[in-house]
């Protein structure tokens, strides 16, 4: 059997002789545009039943059916990791989006904070990306993307059990880091380009489920230190331990 070069995700069961029938527009991006045919294998997950490899039985320009053969893999929960973040620019948040379901986080929450540039986005548009971003590196799970909520809702409503990092530009140059911080239940938080109010800074500072850190010596853009907060809480706390 030829390797398979497509992995894709879908809103159906996975099992052994399962079919799997596929939409116009699933139809169109295999047979269309990856010129695939009867026989030809691919990865397909659905976020509940790990990774399986079928075989295309019947292709259509309006539809089709795939077969499932094996499992190649099972399914892998990423950590209970929630990356809340402020908005900024639509190509930056998209690589926010796509870096966090990359790197293992269960839950993506923008936030509208006091300095925050952008007050809407595309939550359908942002969970796309989110999927994409599984099907490329080989997840077995789609995080949530949620809608635009205020930071001080999300805040008020936190739960007791659930520690936070708060990723404060205005340590940069100090030592404080993640410790000897434990607990399975986490969420990182990244500020808006203009940074925390000091309202929101003091808050966060008094919050009790807060750890405070700074991300090295220099202030980094918000896309960046997404990615930077995220590396430091895997290699610590996540499955990269």
């Amino acid at each position: 059997m030829k390797q398979a070069k497509v992995r894709l995700y879908v809103e159906h069961p996975l099992g052994a002789g399962q079919t799997v029938p596929l939409n116009r527009d699933q139809a169109h991006y295999l047979f269309g545009v990856m010129r695939m045919g009867a026989g030809d294998p691919l990865l397909l997950f659905n976020g509940q039943d790990g990774e399986w490899l079928c075989t295309v039985a019947h292709a259509g320009k309006r539809g089709g059916e795939l077969l499932c053969q094996e499992q190649t893999k099972p399914l892998q929960m990423p950590p209970d990791l929630w990356l809340i973040f402020a908005p900024i620019k639509k190509a930056r948040t998209d690589f926010i989006v796509e870096k966090a379901a990359e790197m293992g986080a269960a839950q993506i929450m923008p936030v509208q904070t006091e300095f925050t540039n952008s007050d809407r986005i595309r939550q359908d548009r942002l969970q796309a990306h989110a999927l994409e971003a599984a099907e490329q590196c080989g997840g077995t799970y789609v995080p949530v993307v949620h809608n635009l909520q205020k930071l001080d809702r999300l805040l008020s409503d936190w739960p007791q059990d659930r520690q936070l990092m708060f990723c404060d530009e205005a340590e940069v140059g100090s030592a404080k880091r993640l410790g000897a911080a434990t607990g399975d239940k986490w969420a990182i938080l990244i500020g808006p380009e203009g940074g925390f109010s000091p309202k929101e800074r003091t808050r966060l500072h008094a919050h009790p489920q807060a750890h405070v850190v700074a991300l090295g010596p220099r202030i980094l853009r918000a896309d960046t230190a997404a990615v930077a907060a995220m590396t430091v809480w895997q290699q610590m706390l996540g499955d990269w331990a």
